[in-house]
């Protein structure tokens, strides 16, 4: 039985109601010496709090996509098969996103599926990649766009946005909780959108209880060169995906969106644009990271430090969006310390740190990413 299943949800409603029912029931019923009268009506009152708590803790769950099987909940899958040493020439060749040095690894041709989840639309496929630079071996969600299988397009290759969920969050939370799929496809029919190839990788590596903070850590994951190598070669090795870095651009909310900004602006030879909703720059505002509990990566991992401290001003695009105290200062102080050819676009967006802040945002924030990433005719 799925964890986001439709079947499981009702189970727990029912066990709600059952739970009460059985307790009124026994409560009577009970002898034996006081004491054990007392732990048995105890384990009542208990088992009814745990049904209400279990139903609660679905609904939230279905509605936010947390945690998107057992494995991930229980935190019993090893997605980090090995730890190699990213080969340094890979990260600074200019011909892509995932580009390595000449030796370039054997194509990473993949069988593909659709997602095995009611929340998630029909047209959504997933396969397991094993990551042939990090050691991560992990799932990879696609969308195509509805022009990608339009005769007319046989021969265009498509734009590509790199979708990160937050911590803990399931690769699935873009298609399920976030609908980015149901609200763009008609934007992308009409042309008021370019049609992306939408991709969201799986960055929950390790467990529930350790974020990766999306950077490679000697020893721990290399997670950076999963999002920023192994995934996007992937994707040209399958895809009519264009490989140039100027089509690409890479989002996130939450613990997302601060690994957006840092993969844009870390990679501009590989992001032309990086999308943040309700992220951060510190790597300390989630306190499982990896990168906040190391004082050098908690300072190199900082978007506003690698900002500052890069050699040329990144022709990247960013677009921030926060409420007070919830992004929207650290996307203040990144336009800030902005020179150009960076731009940085900041909206003060209030409201609950929560899928329903962000869900209608979507629509609001392709088109501007289609001002940065055009249709091409």
């Amino acid at each position: 039985m799925q964890l986001t299943g439709q079947p499981f949800l009702i189970l727990t409603i029912i066990l709600v109601p059952v739970s009460i029912l059985l307790a009124m029931l026994l409560w009577g019923r009970v002898g034996g010496p006081k004491p054990v009268r007392f732990l048995a009506r105890l384990v009542m009152i208990l088992f009814c709090q745990a049904t209400a708590v279990t139903m609660v803790f679905v609904m939230v769950n279905n509605a936010n996509m947390i945690y998107g099987s057992w494995s991930d909940l229980l935190g019993s899958d090893e997605h980090v098969q090995a730890v190699p040493t990213p080969a340094a020439a890979a990260a600074d060749q200019p011909n892509g996103p995932g580009s390595g040095s000449d030796a370039k690894p054997p194509k990473a041709l993949q069988q593909f599926k659709p997602v095995d989840d009611p929340l998630v639309p029909k047209d959504v496929e997933t396969t397991d990649l094993k990551g042939q630079q990090s050691g991560v071996t992990a799932e990879v969600n696609v969308w195509l766009p509805p022009q990608y299988n339009d005769p007319a397009y046989k021969d265009k290759k498509f734009p590509v946005v790199e979708m990160l969920p937050g911590f803990p969050g399931s690769s699935k939370a873009w298609f399920g909780s976030l609908k980015v799929t149901e609200q763009l496809k008609p934007l992308m029919e009409s042309g008021q959108v370019t049609p992306f190839i939408l991709i969201s990788p799986r960055t929950q590596l390790i467990s529930t209880t350790v974020d990766t903070g999306c950077a490679d850590v000697p020893g721990k994951v290399n997670a950076d060169t999963w999002l920023s190598r192994d995934v996007p070669q992937m994707i040209l090795d399958n895809f009519r995906a264009d490989p140039s870095p100027d089509r690409w651009a890479i989002m996130g909310y939450s613990a997302g969106g601060h690994c957006a900004d840092r993969m844009a602006l870390l990679h501009p030879d590989r992001f032309r644009a990086g999308i943040s909703l309700s992220g951060y720059s510190d790597p300390h505002a989630e306190e499982l990271s990896l990168t906040a509990k190391d004082p050098k990566l908690r300072q190199t991992a900082n978007p506003l430090y690698i900002l500052e401290h890069a050699a040329t001003p990144p022709k990247v695009a960013l677009f921030q969006s926060g409420g007070k105290g919830d992004g929207y200062e650290d996307g203040q102080a990144l336009a800030a310390a902005a020179k150009a050819p960076t731009t940085v676009n900041v909206e003060l967006t209030p409201g609950s740190h929560t899928p329903s802040l962000w869900r209608p945002m979507i629509p609001g924030v392709f088109k501007w990413l289609t001002s940065i990433i055009p249709v091409q005719h």
